[in-house]
């Protein structure tokens, strides 16, 4: 479950930093799912931001279950 949870933080924490970098740059076309997804187009930053803020804390949160 440990290895479950930091997969998915890393996944989404990922998403938020290509996202970002999409943004900044026009890099990381294909990686950016946020600019897929037409109910979040007008807010693609503060969406990324957020990703990045939880891929972290889910990967924080990871360390403190049992194994």
């Amino acid at each position: 479950m440990k290895k479950l949870c930091e997969s998915v933080g890393f996944i989404v924490f990922i998403q938020g930093v290509a996202g970002l970098l999409h943004e900044w740059t026009g890099w990381f076309r294909l990686w950016a799912v946020v600019r897929r997804l037409e109910f979040l187009s007008g807010y693609p930053v503060f969406v990324n931001i957020v990703l990045v803020v939880a891929g972290a804390s889910v990967m924080v949160a990871a360390d403190r279950l049992q194994e």
